[in-house]
């Protein structure tokens, strides 16, 4: 087994403190990125619901996932594992986790988007029970490329499974 397979993290809570270092590793993954007052204007809103994998070996952030809900709906603004820490499982963790979270509260229904050529999301919301449910064209803007659809997915989360 390889080294990166066997470390583990542990998914915690994020707050607030934390909005610097997400902030940095969201830099990593997306464009446009989040800036540091982005994520503590996220995190301080009354519906956000936000998780991350930190790295027993490091202590480093290694992948984050938040999700802000309404009602009885909840949409996931972001999700993010470290570049060399992707296919390993992480994502699925924390998203795994965050349903965890909304099924505990009124949350009935998740929501998200990905990009339409992100296989490897697609799949995995998939594996976890998302549907297609739409289909934003041109969604997302691409420096020196067309523009990018989103897949519009969605959970919901039935009564039976609420602990």
């Amino acid at each position: 087994m390889s080294a990166a397979r066997e470390q583990t993290e542990t998914i915690l809570a994020v707050g607030v403190a934390d909005a610097a270092a997400l902030a940095r590793l969201h830099a990593e993954l997306f464009e446009p990125a989040w800036d540091t007052g982005s994520f503590k204007q996220i995190l301080t809103h009354p519906g956000c619901a936000a998780l991350f994998a930190r790295s027993s070996r490091t202590g480093e952030i290694v992948g984050f996932v938040i999700g802000r809900s309404a009602a009885d709906e909840m949409e996931i603004l972001s999700l993010g594992v470290a570049r060399e820490r992707q296919r390993q499982g992480i994502g699925r963790r924390l998203l795994e986790a965050l349903i965890g979270v909304a099924s505990r509260s009124e949350v009935r229904r998740l929501y998200l988007e990905a990009a339409a050529g992100n296989s490897a999301a697609i799949a995995l919301y998939s594996r976890l029970g998302f549907e297609q449910c739409g289909r934003r064209r041109g969604y997302y803007a691409r420096a020196g490329a067309p523009a990018e659809d989103a897949i519009l997915l969605s959970l919901v989360l039935s009564p039976d499974a609420r602990p």
